[in-house]
């Protein structure tokens, strides 16, 4: 049985969902079965339109299905991606988790492998807090945590974050970005491939 993995993104700029559409596309080469799924917007819809590329990703993503507890259900594991916002993850991927508190209160989300990534205007923009503060949300639920660590060439070459990839707003999505992001995604559907054993 492939391992079925839900990649789940915020994006307010589309940096994130770029990010996780190169994951998913490693996931299916690793031999997964992937469901990408947006965040909902929450902000309020004045304050996407008065800013133009937001509403523009606002839009690009509207195609793809909005997560919903059901997925969190249906998956052997969960990749996160969502910009920082002072050292947390955004208040749309917060209240998205706050509609999990039937699943996990369950153990439904126990023991599914979960990996996060992020992204920041700026190098030091919070980046390494943002994916401990979810990691210690993912704890609670009892999943177990795949970071990439320091497992893969690709890591050092784009910075060696080894609590999952952190992106630049506006960098390019260059061969090693792609190859951190890539690792990362694959060595979640193989952790999972085990924990599902």
């Amino acid at each position: 049985m492939p391992v079925k993995l839900a990649i789940l993104f915020y994006s307010t700029y589309g940096t994130n969902h770029r990010m996780a559409e190169i994951a998913a596309e490693a996931a299916r080469a690793a031999g997964a079965e992937v469901k990408l799924l947006r965040i909902a917007e929450t902000a309020p819809q004045s304050v996407v339109e008065g800013q133009d590329a937001w509403k523009a990703q606002v839009e690009k993503a509207s195609g793809l299905p909005a997560a919903t507890p059901a997925d969190m259900e249906w998956a052997d594991a969960y990749l996160f991606s969502a910009p920082t916002r002072f050292g947390n993850g955004p208040s749309q991927l917060r209240a998205f988790i706050d509609t999990l508190g039937g699943v996990w209160s369950q153990g439904k989300l126990a023991n599914k492998a979960v990996s996060a990534m992020t992204s920041a205007q700026n190098p030091h923009g919070g980046q390494e807090a943002t994916l401990l503060s979810l990691y210690t949300t993912f704890l609670h639920w009892g999943s177990i945590i795949v970071a990439p660590g320091y497992t893969d060439p690709a890591i050092y070459a784009t910075g060696g974050n080894p609590y999952g990839y952190s992106h630049t707003q506006g960098a390019e999505f260059d061969d090693k970005a792609v190859a951190s992001i890539s690792h990362q995604a694959k060595r979640l559907v193989e952790m999972a491939a085990k924990l599902s054993a």
